[in-house]
């Protein structure tokens, strides 16, 4: 019976130690998971502030990063500004230079070179081929002699071989030396052609330089004002003409249009929007940097042709118009206005401290014509109208003094017939000048009726004739109307026009003018005061009413 107590008592002490044992096992993972959770936590919580760390850090930099491209983009703008507004003294350090000594080539050839092709190739060596020496003693007796013979033989035939071989090489050697050299020859006798082509053409054009020819001269200052740098944006489009007689040089260039001016004078980072904000500029600096840069143009390119010492003895006067290409902002169509014409002398201009003057007061000095608005594209009329320079001009002669009487026409000399052409419609109220005799295409004379509305440059063709002008004249004139932009074309005769002459003129009778011999002796009469006479062969026909 005590056994079975015991027995029992040790099955309950067994179940208290497994119970304790499980107690004790579930503490310990509750510990540890606690611990795990602990660990998590602070692991979670390290992770959120490394996090937030990593945001401020990339919020520092994008600021950063903000404010340095903002202070990158302003510093361009303000470069931008300031080459504008130092267009003028930025440039007075050096000038374009042109001279015809550096027009000039130099003939530079490398010299011949023929590489291998100029070493001899080696001809072939005998003791490379022969046998060894005779066989002696024994050696003689039992045969030996004979196989040196043989072996004699046969290095004498290769050497021979191989000497043929040599000379054919060498010959072929010398063949490809000589075609090489020959090459080379003439290549150099084109390049020296070539250079002496283009040098015979450079003293030529010199020379027709220094004689003022205006072609000459006229290409010379194209070349020369192609050389000044301008900043980005400025267009690089001139013409150029040239009058030898008053020793004038007339210039029309391309100005920027007004975008040439940046809108923005600056740009600021935003930190709250992680955004760069323009900056405007104002609208008075706009307009007032435009102004200036308008001017500077101007006063740039009359130094520039100024400061040519070639042209020192050829140009006393420059004109200078600058007109702008865009567009009308009220109708949208392309227009070309004149914002500023100046004509300056060289003492006057010489005398000038470009460093120090203010650009737009300097042409008010000149009195030159200057848009009141520039940037408002509120054009002027120019010093000089710049399509007259595509005509050639004689000097003025007074044709009338010379008449006395009851003048023939007929027998007047062609050129005092111009003139006196020229003169005429001075007095109806126009401005005329007579083209020379030599590439006038068709045109005898030019005429500009300065009123803004009606006005316009008008070619005239005189034709001292006898019997009708042939309708090819007529057709002539209006090709020459097309080629030179003209508004107007007249054709004067001291004989009539036929029908198909007329005809022409009616499908273009507000551009085309016809004065026969009765209408222009009228109008010499009216006035010129003139009283002359027209002796034809015949008198016009009659025409049909």
């Amino acid at each position: 019976m005590a056994r079975g107590r015991s027995l029992w008592a040790e099955i309950l002490r067994a179940q208290e130690r497994r119970r304790r044992e499980e107690a004790r096992a579930q503490r310990q993972w509750l510990t540890a998971a606690k611990r795990a959770e602990q660990a998590m936590q602070k692991i979670q919580g390290d992770a959120r502030r490394r996090a937030a760390a990593d945001v401020r850090e990339q919020e520092r930099l994008l600021h950063e990063a903000g404010l340095a491209e903002a202070e990158r983009l302003t510093g361009e703008i303000e470069q931008r500004a300031q080459s504008l507004r130092t267009l003028l003294t930025g440039s007075l350090s050096s000038l374009p230079q042109l001279s015809f000594a550096a027009m000039r080539r130099q003939i530079r050839v490398r010299p011949f070179q023929p590489g291998s092709l100029a070493t001899p190739i080696p001809p072939p060596q005998w003791e490379r081929f022969a046998p060894a020496g005779p066989p002696t003693g024994l050696a003689a007796r039992f045969g030996g002699k004979a196989r040196y013979e043989q072996q004699l033989a046969a290095a004498r035939q290769a050497y021979g071989e191989a000497a043929t071989e040599h000379q054919r090489a060498e010959t072929a050697r010398q063949q490809r030396l000589n075609a090489a050299q020959a090459e080379y020859t003439r290549r150099v006798n084109q390049v020296r052609r070539q250079v002496d082509e283009h040098n015979a053409a450079v003293d030529a054009l010199e020379a027709a330089f220094r004689t003022g020819d205006p072609d000459a001269v006229e290409d010379y200052f194209s070349q020369l004002l192609s050389q000044s740098a301008y900043p980005q944006g400025f267009p690089d489009q001139r013409r150029i003409a040239y009058r030898p007689e008053p020793r004038e040089l007339w210039v029309e260039a391309e100005l920027p249009d007004r975008t040439i001016v940046p809108a923005e004078r600056g740009f600021r980072y935003v930190k709250t929007r992680k955004a760069i904000d323009t900056l405007p500029r104002a609208e008075r600096e706009t307009k007032q940097l435009y102004a200036s840069l308008v001017a500077q143009v101007a006063l740039r390119a009359l130094r520039e042709c100024f400061a040519s010492t070639d042209a020192r003895d050829l140009a006393d006067v420059v004109v200078f118009n600058g007109h702008v290409s865009t567009r009308d902002p009220a109708t949208g169509k392309q227009i070309h206005p004149c914002l500023v014409s100046v004509s300056a002398n060289r003492d006057t201009f010489q005398e000038l401290e470009l460093a120090h003057l203010d650009p737009v007061a300097c042409l008010k000095h000149l009195n030159a014509l200057v848009s009141p608005h520039p940037y408002d594209l509120v054009p002027v009329p120019p010093v000089v109208e710049f399509d007259l320079a595509r005509y050639k001009f004689t000097d003025e002669f007074d044709a009338a003094a010379e008449l006395d009487g009851r003048f023939d026409l007929l027998e007047m000399d062609p050129f005092k017939f111009e003139h006196l052409i020229r003169q005429l419609f001075e007095k109806i109220g126009m401005k005329s000048w007579v083209t020379q005799a030599s590439r006038d295409d068709g045109v005898d004379g030019v005429a500009v009726h300065e009123d803004p509305i009606l006005g316009g440059v008008c070619v005239i063709q005189a034709k001292r004739y006898k019997r009708v002008v042939e309708a090819d004249a007529v057709r002539a004139l209006w090709g020459a109307m097309e080629d030179k932009h003209a508004t107007k074309g007249i054709l004067v005769t001291t004989s009539w026009f036929g029908s198909s002459s007329r005809q022409f003129v009616a499908r273009h009778q507000e551009r085309l003018r016809l004065i026969e011999g009765a209408e222009l002796k009228h109008l010499l009469a009216e006035h010129l005061g003139l009283d002359i006479r027209i002796g034809l062969n015949r008198p016009p026909p009659r025409r049909r009413s």
